[in-house]
This record gives structure tokens, C-alpha cells and sequence, in this order.
């Protein structure tokens, strides 16, 4: 059994996947209380399948990008999870799991998060027979670079696409597309998917060498006159 896990946003998520079939899902807006409500929502999860933390067989997470406090959060129970329980640990970036739900609706995919500051995170995808292919970098910017990369065959998916729909619509080319409403639940369920994928072709990653995937470095205040440092979100 597989337990994937989600803090990348402010929309958390918690699933399992047992011989590749979704089995429960958790989904839900947090307050930036990932670190208060994730560990009880795995445990009520769980419980609600009947089983124990040793059932799980390998974790899978995502690992970006996203709010740089709540990745920390989620990473640090996948790994610690792994490392405790001597099992595989799975990782899918963000972009990866928003875009997997709909590769049997566009074999172009972009992928796009809010990043804050009227920016985005993106990726772009293609559907190659049966599997998910990362063609791009993840990058960071104004909706308009996404625009202005996005073909004809394109279809913009994932949380960003919601907040910036009236940026990401202007200039559109003809026959791309927004993926509205967006369904919070599908990015969650997509990652214990595609955990269970990977689960299946090897023994997963080194607890101690997964990092989080930011693409921008996280703001930082300069020390003020009594040496205190603030980050950003």
C-alpha cells in the first residue's frame, strides 16, 4: 500500500493506493497549518482503511515547487516516514502530478501554480503513449510567458490556471485551453498514482538526498537592528 502526500499549496492532500487502485483520499484547504493538521489526517486516513502505518509499503510526495514553509512540512513526514519504516520513498514534482490528471484530455500539457507576486511556476508536457514527458524546465514568471509558449494543441491545467485565468486567456492561441474549474482533489489523487508507478520500476530515492524543488529562492529579509532574519512564504 502506498500513502502519497501533498503540501506543496494551500490546497493539502493525503491519499492511498492499494495494487494500484485509489482506495481513500483526503483533500483539503489549509490555513498554512500544514505542520498541525497533516500527521492526524494521515492517522485518520489510515484508520479509515482499516490498517496501520505498517501497512505502507512506500511513500510518495511532491516535492515542488510550491510554499516553501508547507514543502518543508509534507517533505519532512515523507522522509521521515521512509526512514523510520525501511520503505521506498517516491517523488513526483507538483507540476508532474497537476499535469498527470489530464493526459487523456490534451497531449500538450502546461502545468502552471501561483507563485505569488502576479507570478507563476510552469512546465510543459507531453502524453507519449502511456506515459507523462517533462519537456521543459520548470520556470517561474508572469502568466504571459506561458501564454506566449503555449500551441495551438495546448491545454493549461492546475491550480494556477484558476487564479490567473484572466491573465493566462488573453492571447491564448486558437484551439488551446484552460482546464476549469480546477478540481483540488485530482492533483493529490495523480501523485499517489504516479507514486505507485514508480514504485513498480525500482526502489525509489535516497531519504537523505530528496530536497525541495523551489525554483525561486525563498525571500529573505536582511538582518534588522536586533539581528532578527525573516523568509518569505
Amino acid at each position: 500500500m502506498l500513502l502519497a502526500i501533498d503540501t506543496s499549496t494551500r490546497y493539502a492532500g493525503v491519499a492511498l493506493v492499494r495494487e494500484g487502485r485509489l482506495v481513500q483520499l483526503v483533500q483539503w484547504q489549509s490555513q498554512r497549518n500544514h505542520s498541525v493538521e497533516l500527521l492526524p489526517t494521515i492517522e485518520a486516513l489510515l484508520k479509515r482503511e482499516g490498517v496501520t502505518v505498517g501497512a505502507v509499503t512506500g511513500i510518495a510526495v511532491a516535492r515542488g515547487p510550491g510554499g516553501f514553509s508547507a514543502l518543508r512540512v509534507g517533505m519532512s513526514v515523507a522522509k521521515g516516514l521512509a526512514l523510520v519504516l525501511g520503505i521506498p520513498l517516491l517523488t513526483a514534482t507538483t507540476l508532474e502530478a497537476e499535469a498527470f490528471g489530464y493526459r487523456a484530455v490534451a497531449e500538450v500539457l502546461g502545468a502552471v501554480l501561483d507563485a505569488g507576486r502576479e507570478e507563476v511556476y510552469w512546465a510543459w508536457f507531453e502524453r507519449r503513449g502511456a506515459r507523462l514527458a517533462q519537456t521543459s524546465e520548470e520556470r517561474v514568471g508572469p502568466p504571459r510567458e506561458v501564454v506566449r509558449e503555449a500551441s495551438p494543441q495546448a491545454l493549461l491545467c492546475g491550480e494556477g490556471v484558476e487564479r490567473h485565468e484572466e491573465s493566462l486567456a488573453q492571447d491564448l492561441p486558437p484551439g488551446a485551453r484552460l482546464a476549469l474549474p480546477y478540481v483540488p482533489a485530482l492533483r493529490v489523487a495523480s501523485l499517489a498514482l504516479l507514486g505507485w508507478a514508480k514504485l513498480q520500476e525500482g526502489p525509489g530515492e535516497d531519504p537523505a538526498a530528496v530536497q525541495p524543488l523551489y525554483v525561486r529562492r525563498p525571500s529573505v529579509t536582511l538582518p534588522s537592528s536586533s539581528g532578527a532574519v525573516s523568509s518569505g512564504p
